[in-house]
């Protein structure tokens, strides 16, 4: 009676995992799988949606920083535009649009230098809104020729609304400048509002003066 009990609990030990159990462990392992899963297309998303972030601010910044650096050039030097017409040496145009192929603001600016010490010849530029992408517009010389059209490149996307003010000599922000001679000369600061479609509103006032 003794060896047969023996006998018996050596064969309990030794045999394998009954169908309940392996279902069990398997029960187990696929909500650890689930959790995993889910855990890492969580990280994936936020990875994704912080590039994402990432890139739109730095875009941003180079927009800003471009804009800065060429309002910190302007020159009060009027032009003569492609009708024949002279118009100041900054112009911001109401928010309705206008000339210069609805340009929002138009401005001289100095040249600056090349890359080997030479100053260059003074430029006008423009940035316009169009399709939720900013633009910038370029004109090759400061007295347009007729038929005169400027070169656009695309600084900004995502873009719903570009608005800007101009601060007078009497500290009064304008919403539009210069729209009735070419003699007078450029606003104190330009304050730039960009709302993009995501709903961010940026704001940024750069000094000319």
């Amino acid at each position: 009676m003794i060896e047969y009990r023996t006998a018996w609990r050596g064969t309990r030990q030794n045999r394998g995992f009954t169908l309940i159990e392996l279902l069990v462990a398997l029960f187990i392992f696929s909500l650890l799988a689930i959790s995993g899963y889910r855990g890492l297309t969580a990280l994936l998303q936020t990875r994704a949606h912080l590039d994402q972030e990432t890139r739109k601010y730095q875009a941003l910044s180079r927009f800003f920083t471009r804009m800065d650096e060429q309002l910190a050039q302007v020159i009060n030097r009027p032009v003569r535009v492609a009708d024949g017409t002279t118009q100041a040496a900054l112009m911001g145009f109401p928010a309705s649009g206008g000339e210069l192929e609805e340009a929002k603001i138009v401005f001289t600016r100095s040249g600056g230098l090349d890359m080997a010490g030479g100053v260059l010849p003074p430029q006008r530029l423009g940035y316009r809104l169009r399709n939720t992408v900013i633009q910038m517009l370029r004109w090759d010389v400061l007295d347009q020729a007729p038929n005169s059209k400027a070169t656009e490149f695309t600084v900004l996307e995502g873009v719903r609304e570009f608005n800007l003010r101009y601060l007078s000599p009497s500290m009064r922000w304008e919403t539009q400048w210069a729209m009735g001679s070419p003699n007078v000369p450029p606003p104190k600061a330009v304050e730039v509002e960009v709302v993009l479609m995501t709903g961010e509103k940026i704001v940024r006032v750069f000094s000319l003066q």
